[in-house]
């Protein structure tokens, strides 16, 4: 059975978070992964507590799971401080190139991988838009 530590930016009674760990088991199920049989999803809720990120992401690299998941900005760098081997899919993350988390977005290099929370050449078109709506 694989396993899967994912370490998430808010606390577990969240309705976000619950949301967010409701569509990822959806999406594993989908690809064919399901919880308890072929796959091990083993969550910590960090609630933004840097001390929380760093102790979790610790436990997980120890415990050493087949893979890790880190959810916000402040997980990525307890995760990629934890372990530089174990494959890192990031989401909900800023700039993680500006950051210094990964090299680039096409070639991210390391152990780390992700999605970004949106892309900064969009800043420009936003601007744009809220010119427009202003004006009519």
């Amino acid at each position: 059975m694989r396993r899967i530590g994912s370490l998430m930016n808010l606390a577990a009674e969240d309705p976000v978070s619950i949301a967010r760990a409701k569509a990822f088991d959806r999406g594993l199920q989908s690809l064919g992964w399901i919880e308890g049989r072929t796959v091990h999803v083993d969550y910590r809720w960090a609630a933004g507590t840097a001390d929380l990120f760093h102790r979790y992401a610790t436990e997980f690299a120890a415990s050493l799971p087949d893979i890790m998941v880190a959810s916000g900005g402040g997980a990525l760098p307890a995760v990629l401080q934890a372990t530089r081997t174990i494959p890192i899919v990031f989401v909900i993350v800023p700039d993680p190139v500006g950051n210094g988390y990964v090299a680039s977005l096409s070639r991210p290099g390391g152990n780390a991988t992700g999605f970004l929370v949106f892309e900064y050449s969009l800043a420009a078109k936003w601007v744009e838009i809220l010119k427009r709506s202003h004006r009519t």
